[in-house]
Parts: C-alpha cells; structure tokens; sequence
C-alpha cells in the first residue's frame, strides 16, 4: 500500500490548471474579450506552478499584504507558511484598472498567448523601500548584482492579486515534452511504481560524479523506494547551462548508471530565483506537493556568487522553519567529490583524514575552460558520456562567437 506524503496545507493537490476542454476552450473564449496584461516571467512561471499543483494550496497571486508577511514571517497574511512571496507585479496598470476579471498574458511564448484569466481582488502600489525590503529578507540583500534581486526590483510596484484559472503551460510542455511534469502525474506515477519513500534531487546544472553518488548516498541511507531527479527548465542567469542540454546529459547518465525503475526523471517550469535558503525552503514545499519524503539540500543550495553561506540553505529549516510546517524530510548533504585514497566519491565530512590533495577538486571554471577545448574533464569528475555532450555544446557556443 503506498502512502505517499500529504500535500502541503491540503489533504489533495489542487491545480488550477483547467482540465476540462470545454471549460477551457470556453475560458480561452472568454479571456478574447476581457482587459488583458502582459505579465513577468516570473508571474508566468507561478501561473505554471500553480496551474501543475506545486503551489497547494494556493488558489493565485498574493496580496500585498502576504508578500509583506511571507517575506518577515514565512507565512502568509491569514496564518499558511510559504517562503517567498508568489506575486504578480506590474509596472502599469492603465489597461485592467477597475477591471474585476482579467487575462494574464505570457511573454515568454509568441503571440504573448493568456496563460491564465484572473479574477482581481486588489491591485495594490508597493513602495520602492517596501520592495526593497521584501528583497532584503527573502534574497539576503538588495545588491542589484544579485540575478534574483534584479528581477525581483524590476518587475513593477503593483501588486495584482486574485485567484486564476490557468489555460496552459506556457512554452514548458512543449519544448520539454519528455520532462515537463505536473504535481499530480508525479505523485500519480509513484503510486504506479509503489513508491512510498521517494529522496528528490534539485538541478539547474548537469549531474558530474558527486551529484550522481550524492543520490545513490541518500537513496542507501534513507532505503528510500527511488529518486526524483527534478530539473528547473525555466528562465536561468546568463552562463548556465540551458535545460535542453541539461536534460540530455542527465538522461544519459542515469541510462548508463543506474539500475532500471530506480530513477525518475523530470521537470518543472520555474525561473530560478538563486535565494539560497528561501528557495530552498520552496523546494520543500513543492516536493512535499509531489509527494516525496525527503529533499536533498547540499552545499550552497540554490546560491550564486558569495551571497550566502556553504550550509545556510540547511540551517534554515533548523533556524527558522516551524515544527510541523512540513511533513518532508532534509537529507543534509556535505561537499562531496571524489577521494584518490578511497577510489571513490565521499562527503568530505566523513574523511577528517584526507587533505585537499586527496580529492579530485575543479572549480567550475576550469572545467568550462577543459569542455570549450575539447578536453575531457577526469574520470573521477565526470562520467565520459556526461562529458561528451557537455564537449558538444560548449564547442558549438565557442564556434558560434
């Protein structure tokens, strides 16, 4: 009998994705005729978590009210804990003002096509010093460097919140057709496979060595049933690796490495916000929603550049996430890479023997430099099927300039 974890604030999903064809051939009917906004990536891709059911058990975008609460108290105004503010900002809102029911358009696909129609209940002007403290508390900083600070100031002082029925998934379904997955087909597919103990993986980049046996480390330790590998495939920082990519290189890898049924492989349409810990904390919540039992949260989860610490994004759920907020579980991982002395990949806590000569060490810089030069990184590093596509790529990009 498999009993997978509960939702988070639900006793079901709720996607607000519109199943129904008649109902959303009808709403797509509808939404032709009503006041209509193009909004940010960012609101488009809550519109897809929220439409594939990772967000239960919110029914659309906060007020101003919960983004200021989230972002001081990680719960909302009416008492649900979340981490960061699921909003839809505007820069101008001439065309819906006074509108009760409006289209979101999405900029992300041609023809800016409505990803969902919205039923208002405030529009609300947010201060630039409110904003910025918002970001303050959910980035760790105001840096404008910041890719996820950036964004975020960007996007507009007006908060537009309300409930939405979502049309589509925006351009994710089809240019990921293999990976894109909802909330409800993963839980679906666990209880097909009998998996109740599920560890899930978070990416944006290409598995090397450590990640894979970081997994087979977790999986072994938690004698959990599989592992989800679940890939951002939405909107990254200029020099990431693109999901398409991505995608191919992990396919590869689990293909040559690991036992059949003991791997999933998906995606989720999300722009990755690089909030370290917070986001971590999201990651939680949207895998509780996928019904998995345990997250691994490794070394600088979800950072970028120096903004946070190497294991904040694991002390948060210490420090500051409410006992029986979530019913998920933290896998602490360490920095893992490969030991010459062992001949295998370990955590680095678990060899207080070893010095950093014992380890196969490359920042990801030299290996970027190896890939563009056609140059394989070491075995230990990277498996020679990962290796190659990243080669393929990586020459292709330095041909192109």
């Amino acid at each position: 009998m498999v009993a997978l974890v509960k939702p988070h604030g639900a006793d079901a999903l709720k996607p607000l994705y519109v199943a129904d064809e008649a109902a959303r051939v009808a709403l797509q009917h509808e939404a032709e005729s009503l006041p209509s906004v193009v909004i940010s990536s960012a609101a488009a891709a809550n519109a897809v978590m929220m439409g594939a059911g990772y967000f239960t058990p919110l029914t659309g975008y906060m007020t101003k009210a919960d983004m200021l609460s989230v972002a001081e108290n990680m719960t909302t105004a009416n008492g649900l804990f979340w981490p960061v503010p699921i909003v839809n900002m505007l820069k101008d809102v001439s065309a819906i003002k006074d509108a009760k029911r409006i289209a979101l358009r999405d900029p992300n696909v041609d023809g800016e096509p409505v990803i969902a129609v919205m039923d208002v209940s405030a529009i609300e002007e947010a201060s630039d010093a409110e904003l910025e403290a918002v970001a303050e508390q959910v980035f760790a900083t105001t840096d404008k460097e910041h890719p996820g600070v950036a964004n975020f100031l960007a996007a507009g002082n007006f908060i537009v919140s309300g409930d939405i029925q979502v049309l589509n998934y925006s351009y994710f379904a089809d240019d990921f057709p293999d990976t894109f997955r909802t909330a409800v087909s993963i839980r679906n597919e666990f209880v097909e496979r009998g998996w109740n103990n599920v560890v899930a993986f978070q990416t944006r980049n290409p598995m090397h060595r450590a990640h894979e046996e970081l997994c087979r480390m977790a999986q072994e330790a938690l004698n959990a049933d599989g592992i989800l590998i679940h890939m951002l495939l939405g909107k990254l920082k200029a020099g990431d690796i693109p999901a398409d990519v991505r995608d191919a290189s992990i396919r590869k890898m689990v293909e040559v490495y690991f036992p059949p049924n003991t791997v999933m492989i998906t995606g989720y349409g999300f722009d990755m916000l690089y909030a370290g810990p917070r986001e971590a904390v999201l990651h939680a919540v949207f895998r509780q929603n996928c019904g998995c039992s345990h997250l691994i949260v490794g070394r600088d989860h979800a950072g970028v550049g120096d903004y946070y610490g190497a294991f904040d994004a694991q002390t948060i759920f210490q420090d500051k996430v409410p006992a029986g907020a979530l019913e998920i579980k933290i896998f602490e991982a360490d920095h893992t890479a490969y030991s010459k002395k062992l001949d295998r990949v370990v955590m680095m806590r678990d060899v207080p023997d070893h010095t950093k000569d014992d380890f196969v060490l490359l920042s990801g810089t030299k290996v970027r430099e190896m890939l563009g030069q056609g140059i394989a990184p070491p075995p230990e590093f990277s498996r020679p099927e990962v290796a190659q596509i990243l080669m393929d790529y990586y020459q292709a990009l330095d041909a192109g300039k």
